[in-house]
């Protein structure tokens, strides 16, 4: 297999695993948000959520790092 076409294949692989991952994460804004009374709170995240959040960052830097690999090999 060659360089070019694994990194193609987790340019794919993580594209897609990004976009579920950024589509399970709960939604900032509250009901009240909506009538204009932003109802937001400081909250750290815990459990799950945590785990979630740094999953989905290392997922988007490992979809642009195999972008930049894959401009960088030559053709």
């Amino acid at each position: 297999m060659q360089i070019g076409s694994f990194l193609e294949t987790v340019i794919f692989i993580s594209a897609v695993l990004t976009v579920l991952l950024i589509l399970l994460q709960q939604r900032g804004a509250s009901l009240g948000a909506g009538s204009g009374s932003s109802g937001e709170l400081y909250t750290t995240r815990r459990g799950l959520e945590k785990s979630l959040f740094v999953t989905t960052i290392i997922s988007a830097v490992v979809f642009v790092g195999s972008i930049l690999g894959l401009l960088l090999i030559p053709a």
